[in-house]
């Protein structure tokens, strides 16, 4: 009975610190007020504030983790509604998403190596760019460590949904198909889910993107992971 109570009160908790960072980020725009990083960062303040485990959280917490699967599954729905724009486009959507993996996989590596980390948290940051079910099964090929790869993949995530703004606006990254592939490439599912503000067609081909990074990533990464 007690844990059941404490799984709803968790679910009810992220839920409505979720709803709360929503009215936040609609009263002030800014990169620093999405909803995701509000929320995350109001949670882990209660858990620290109140001393509660991040286990104990997570037999709440797991049911939304668990929607996750789904809410991939329906953005197939702007993917079937601009279907005709990605087999036009095919060619260069491909290209710039293979370079998108190839960076987001080289970067991490060379800014592993310049700082130094032991060898299981290089593999584990190699798929920092790849959506997390996918990272935690790659870094246990690689020798990482899938409990460190879910961290990289968050901090690539977030950081990337804070970050794309800036660059969209440095760069004059105007075209929604250009924000799609970056933000999917670069951020997997967080980044997709911000892809809707710029529009469906972003985050169809955003939700491409994602898909194809994984894909990639999954091929390339034990490659380059057994030369080290």
């Amino acid at each position: 009975m007690i844990d059941s109570l404490l799984a709803l009160f968790f679910t009810a908790l992220t839920i409505g610190l979720y709803l709360l960072g929503i009215q936040l980020y609609k009263k002030k725009r800014h990169p620093f007020t999405t909803p995701i990083i509000t929320a995350t960062t109001l949670i882990i303040i209660f858990l620290l504030v109140a001393d509660i485990p991040y286990d104990t959280y997570m037999e709440g917490a797991q049911w939304i983790d668990r929607l996750l699967g789904p809410a991939v599954v329906a953005l197939a729905y702007p993917l079937y509604i601009y279907r005709g724009i990605i087999v036009r486009y095919m060619l260069p959507l491909m290209l710039s998403i293979f370079t998108g993996v190839v960076v987001g996989i080289l970067s991490g590596l060379l800014f592993a190596k310049w700082v130094g980390p032991p060898d299981n948290v290089i593999y584990s940051l190699l798929p920092k760019s790849v959506t997390t079910p996918v990272a935690m099964e790659i870094s246990k090929v690689t020798g990482g460590t899938p409990s460190i790869a879910v961290v990289f993949v968050m901090v690539a995530g977030i950081g990337g949904v804070m970050i794309a703004p800036y660059v969209f606006k440095w760069f004059k990254i105007e075209g929604e198909m250009a924000r799609g592939i970056g933000l999917g490439s670069a951020s997997h599912a967080i980044g997709t889910a911000k892809s809707l503000e710029y529009g469906h067609q972003a985050a169809a081909i955003s939700s491409v993107a994602m898909t194809i990074s994984a894909l990639l990533a999954s091929f390339l990464i034990p490659i380059i992971s057994s030369w080290m």
